[in-house]
Order: C-alpha cells, then structure tokens, then sequence
C-alpha cells in the first residue's frame, strides 16, 4: 500500500470516485480533525431521543397495566387490561414501530454521513468509540435509542477528552437501560428498606452489569486489579443513576424518577448511602458526585490508558498490535489526560500505522461502506442498509453483548463470510449498469497500490458490471 491509499483506506472508510487524492496523506489526515461537523443536518432532522423515550415509556405502561390485571386475579388467563392489551402483541406492536420510525431511519442515516463524509478518518473514529461502548438493539427497549446513543455521546466527544465521552456514555438513556441500571435501587436506601419491611417477592434491588462493564469493558479491562468487590462497590456507588420518565405513578414519584421521558435523573430515594472503597481508595462524596468521582478516577488510571492504547493500535496496526505502538499511545493517554485528538495525532505519526502490507481485514461494515464511497452512492435508504449487513452478519447495533464487535481477521474472513461478500458484490455491481470502469476506478481508490494480478483479473472481466464486482471483492478491497 502507498501513503496515499493507506490515508484512505486504513485510515479512512474508502476513497470516493469523485475524491482527489490527497498531496500529503499525514497532513490530510490531521485536517479533518478541524473540518468535522459532530451534528450534521441529516442528523439534526431524525427525531430526538425524548421522542423515542417517550414512546418507550407508553410501552411499559402498557405492559404494566396488563400485568397488573393480570396479577389482580386473571389466573392463567392471557395476561390483558380492561382495555384488552396484551404484552406479546404490545411487544410486537411496540418492535415494529420502533424499528421502523427510528432504528432504520437511524441507521441510514448512518451510512449516509458515512459514504458522503469528507472527514472519513473522525468518521471512523465514531464507529470505533461506539462499538467500544457498544450497547445493542437485540433488546426490546434499546431498538430505538441505539442509533441516538452513537449521535448523542458519540459524536459531540469524539476528538474530546475520554473523561467527557466516558460520563456521557454512562448518563445516556441507553446504557442505563441497556445493562439494567435504571432500576438498580440501593438496600439501604429509602425504597430499599421499604421494599424489603413489606416482603414479598423481591422486584427491586443491586444491578452490578453496569458497573461490572465500566470496570471490565469501559475502562480498566479484563483482568486489570479489580476484584469482584469493587464491582458490587461502584454499583452502590451508581445507584440513583437513573432515567426519567420510564416509569408513572405513585413509586416513580416517590423514587423521584419524573422529568423528561430519557433525561438523566439522580434519585436520591434509590440511592445506597455510605462511603464506597474502590481499588483501596475511599469515596466520602454524596449522591451523584460519588459515581461521578471515581469515573473520573477510571478515566485516567494506568490500566484505562493501557486497555484504550492496545484497542486503537490493534485497529491501525495489526490484529497483534506492536508494542512500540501501544506503549507510546499510553504514554500519551496519561499526559495529556486522556485527550483524544492527542491519541489520533499519535496514531497519525507512527511507522507502524504505515507499513505498506495491509495490515487489517475489513469489518463488513467497513467494506459495505467503503464499497458504496467507491461506486458513488447517493440514495441509501436504511432497510437496505441493515438488509446488507444482515446479510454480512455484522448488523448495526447488534453486536449481541456489551464486548461489541470483534475487530479481528480471525472473525470475519471465513470462507463462508467472503461468499456472502462476493454476492453482494455482484448485487451491487449489478446495479451500475454499467456506468463504471472498474480498471480506472481502481487505479483512483489503490493509488500505487493495485497488484498486477489485480489488474489483469478486471481487465479480463467479460462486462464492466463484472469488472466493478471484482474489484469490490480484490484482495486490496478487502484489507486495509
């Protein structure tokens, strides 16, 4: 690979027919940074996340009230309120709805910014941050607001510092549904210790998945010092840490879970008082600060530098990232306190970033939009999108667990996999009419990067469409 294509292609999400290579690939690179629009207009007309709470919130009502007739002496009877709801319908109802009005919508929109963006490299650098703090529209709630997740606390921190996208990940309506901590409610707190004098079944409750993926997943990394302790501790700690609006009446008001359905809410009611000791240091603050502290702590403690440092060198560098490489970025993770922007200039200057062997096998996402940036696509509507990625067996927002998506060759280039990709190739190929010359399209998008052997194979295709398919499916497309 040339400097120039690895600007754009390891770097970027794919050249674009209609972009100009760029005369000095590091300084490219570095500019984009300044250009980067973190709300665009295509994101500015999608509907906003308290719609989509709001929406959430007339669900579970339903569901609610359903469950409650039910329990008031419906016996085995199908569980339905005086007005006939019944949850599995409301379910389906309530899915449907969402994934149409905002997780396709939101996830062509997506694709969009992506394919059109003239700063592909912060681009990038979104969807590494999201898959990072992956949450997933597998479940019911989350179908929605995955998308808003990604535009609300992705985006606005991009090239910010970890701490700012650290505290807006965690207070996003997403993740504290997502990982159960909306209604994580402290023993001793106020409705602790009246829920456990009224007995009963036991409905309310510790939730430690936030607080185990903070520690394992958000920051420190596996296996990094922290013992199961310090999770139930930073759960006591993040008790209250909750979203408005989700639930009505009486408990909500009590809890103090009113506002704004999807805004981030401190009820204190819930919240376990006391002291928290986590990793042998003493948090002495009170209410929401004491979560606060010690994720500003997390955001730069050594092992957060390490676990970031090894994730960005293993997506530039290397499935096995060099250690030069992840030893300077942790270097300058904890200098300059976890600046962002700092990471990227030190990504953008490391030989090891630049060796000409490609050095990373494309995630279906980063072909399928490297693939549409090559052949000039205007229209994605999103259905077609998560068809494509479906397809591809990388679905958008659906990584299936908090780890998010693997970002190894290991996961994704199976022959099985590489099949579905040569398919859909031809599909898209098909649909150029035979408007592209695969051979000059391919000298644009590799400069000084295409093999020979490559070349001869589109040059022997026997139509242009089939030319253009090979080249979506050459060795060069496929790797970065």
């Amino acid at each position: 690979m040339s400097a120039i294509s690895i600007a754009m292609n390891r770097f970027g999400l794919g050249a674009r027919g209609d972009e100009p290579a760029p005369i000095e690939p590091r300084r490219a690179l570095l500019d984009q940074m300044a250009r980067f629009d973190a709300r665009p207009a295509v994101l500015a007309a999608l509907p906003a996340t308290p719609v989509i709470a709001a929406q959430i919130a007339d669900y579970l009502e339903t569901v609610r009230m359903a469950q409650r007739s039910q329990r008031a002496g419906r016996g085995d009877a199908p569980a339905m309120d005086a007005a006939g709801a019944n949850p599995v319908r409301e379910a389906q109802q309530f899915g449907r709805q969402q994934g149409r009005d905002y997780y396709m919508t939101a996830a062509g929109a997506r694709a969009q910014l992506a394919v059109a963006s003239e700063t592909p490299f912060v681009e990038r650098m979104v969807h590494f941050w999201s898959n990072h703090f992956a949450v997933s529209a597998d479940k019911l709630t989350m179908i929605g607001l995955a998308g808003a997740f990604e535009f609300d606390a992705i985006r606005p921190h991009v090239l910010g510092r970890f701490r700012d996208m650290l505290h807006a990940i965690e207070r996003h309506p997403a993740m504290l549904l997502y990982l159960d901590q909306a209604q994580s409610v402290g023993p001793g707190s106020m409705a602790g210790q009246i829920a456990a004098r009224r007995g009963g079944p036991q409905r309310v409750g510790l939730n430690e998945n936030l607080a185990r993926e903070i520690l394992e997943l958000h920051t420190l990394g596996v296996r990094t010092g922290y013992t199961q302790a310090d999770v139930t501790e930073l759960a006591r700690a993040m008790t209250g840490w909750s979203v408005a609006g989700m639930t009505r009446g009486p408990a909500a008001r009590f809890a103090g879970l009113e506002g704004r359905p999807g805004s981030f809410v401190f009820a204190e009611r819930i919240h376990e008082p006391g002291a928290r000791t986590i990793m042998g240091k003493r948090y002495d603050q009170q209410g929401e600060r004491q979560a606060a502290a010690v994720l500003d702590d997390l955001a730069v403690h050594p092992a957060t530098a390490r676990h970031i440092a090894t994730k960005l060198a293993r997506h530039f560098a290397g499935d096995t990232p060099p250690e030069t490489l992840v030893t300077r970025l942790e270097t300058a993770f904890l200098k300059s306190g976890g600046d962002l922007s700092t990471l990227y200039r030190v990504l953008i200057e490391a030989p090891e970033a630049w060796v000409a062997q490609p050095v990373k096998f494309r995630t279906p996402w980063e072909w399928s939009v490297a693939a549409m940036r090559a052949l000039g696509t205007r229209e994605i509507p999103g259905e077609a999108v998560l068809g494509l990625m479906n397809q591809l067996g990388q679905p958008v927002w659906r990584p299936g667990s908090p780890a998010g998506f693997d970002d190894v060759a290991a996961s994704w280039a199976g022959p099985d996999a590489v099949m579905r990709r040569v398919e859909a190739a031809e599909r898209m190929a098909a649909r150029t009419r035979d408007t592209i010359d695969a051979r000059a399209r391919a000298a644009m998008l590799f400069p000084g990067a295409l093999s020979a052997t490559t070349e001869q194979a589109i040059a022997r295709a026997e139509s242009a469409a089939q030319g253009v398919a090979l080249m979506l499916v050459a060795p060069e497309f496929m790797r970065r």
